[in-house]
Formats: structure tokens, C-alpha cells, sequence
């Protein structure tokens, strides 16, 4: 019996602004936040969109409502973003050795800073201190297996 088959691949193009900012250490916290504050304002567009969708009705109100979320958004996922990637790269510096365990390290060091900065329960900042290690640990290893 004959078949066929589909065959290719599929490659968006890469855009990567660079802001040089005089130091690697700021370079980097800059475009970390740039790029994740990016994600987190066109997250606020798609759930945005889908619930005017949804709705039926767009109104001038919802539109100013979706664009005040958006910087919000965007600022708070850049922060935490900049910060990640700021505290990876002076671990890096620290360690004088590039490896997984700079990302663990700068994880669980961030999710201990957001965590202690927006309550004061112990446990709670323990406990995302070991989210933040244990996520930017997983995707470390992900980067390092595609």
C-alpha cells in the first residue's frame, strides 16, 4: 500500500535586542528582564483576548483594564527574571566554574527574595526557595539535553 508522508521543520526567527549597558553583570539582568517581562505582557494579551471572546463585548474600560494588567504583569515576571538571572551570573563570577549549579543556586536565592519580600512566614520562604532551585535547575537540564 503506498503512503506518504510530511516532512520539514519549523524555525521561527530569532529577534534579540541588546541593550550594552557597560557592565555583563547589567547586560544580562536587562535583557533577562526585557525578554520574560515580554512573556508576561503577551500572557495578559491571550488570556485578555480569549476572555473578550468569550464575552462577546469589548469596551474602552476592559481595554485600559488589560493594558494597566499588562505593565503589571510584564514588570513583576521581568523583575523576577532580572533578579534570576543577575544572582546566576554572580554565582558564575563566585564560583569561577559555569554548570548547573550556579542556576540552582541563583533559583533558590530568588525564590527566597520574592517569597521574604511578600510574606514573613518561614516555611513559605523555604519552601519557594526550593521551587525557584528545583524549577531553574529542571530547565538548565532541559537546555543542556535539546
Amino acid at each position: 500500500m503506498p503512503r506518504s508522508g510530511f516532512y520539514g521543520s519549523l524555525s521561527s526567527p530569532k529577534v534579540d535586542v541588546v541593550i550594552d549597558m557597560g557592565n555583563p553583570f547589567l547586560n544580562r539582568t536587562v535583557d533577562g528582564f526585557l525578554k520574560i517581562g515580554a512573556v508576561g505582557a503577551c500572557k495578559v494579551v491571550a488570556e485578555e483576548t480569549f476572555e473578550c471572546l468569550n464575552r462577546g463585548n469589548v469596551s474602552k474600560h476592559k481595554l485600559e483594564h488589560a493594558l494597566k494588567k499588562m505593565c503589571k504583569e510584564g514588570a513583576y515576571w521581568g523583575t523576577v527574571a532580572g533578579v534570576y538571572v543577575g544572582l546566576e551570573y554572580g554565582v558564575e563570577r563566585i564560583r569561577g566554574r559555569s554548570d548547573w549549579k550556579n542556576a540552582m543556586i541563583g533559583g533558590a536565592l530568588t525564590g527566597a527574595l520574592f517569597s521574604a519580600a511578600t510574606n514573613n512566614h518561614r516555611d513559605k520562604v523555604v519552601k519557594d526557595a526550593i521551587t525557584g532551585g528545583a524549577v531553574a535547575t529542571a530547565v538548565e537540564f532541559i537546555n543542556y539535553l535539546t
